[in-house]
């Protein structure tokens, strides 16, 4: 008996979108990775991409626990000595609210090309509107 391995004309990529108002950063995260490498359809390869593409709006309007606005730190570097850069989450939120849910969900997904490949159908947006209406993307409800 051989194992089915589907091939790229297999995949069947739909759009979905997610209002994040209130809802939990890493609970939000964790459920958009999923959805972006595919593991909710029976076809999920670990080697293939079989993920659906995802927009997120309200992105502003994600809820952080506990106390991480002002103790959770994000961290960059250039290379150079004495050239590390940090901002918290709050104040991350407040500038670039996109960022903060792409930083959690790229942490969650594979540190490949592939992992690269599944970050790139991930769309959000600080607002409520988007200009992916003619992929008649459909409203997922997290909680059903």
């Amino acid at each position: 008996m051989r194992s089915f391995i589907p091939k790229p004309a297999d995949i069947d990529r739909q759009w979905f979108v997610i209002d994040a108002d209130g809802l939990v950063l890493g609970r939000l995260a964790s459920r958009i990775a999923s959805i972006l490498m595919g593991k909710e359809k029976p076809i999920y390869t670990d080697f293939l991409d079989c993920g659906d593409f995802v927009v997120v709006v309200n992105a502003e309007k994600v809820h952080l626990t506990g106390k991480k606005k002002t103790g959770k730190m994000y961290y960059r570097h250039s290379g150079y000595p004495g050239a590390i850069k940090k901002i918290s989450a709050g104040r991350l939120l407040e500038t670039y609210p996109d960022r903060v849910l792409k930083r959690a969900v790229k942490g969650m997904l594979p540190k490949t090309k592939l992992g690269n490949k599944m970050l790139s159908k991930l769309k959000v947006y600080a607002g409520p509107e988007h200009p992916h209406t003619s992929q008649k993307p459909q409203s997922l409800d997290l909680y059903s």
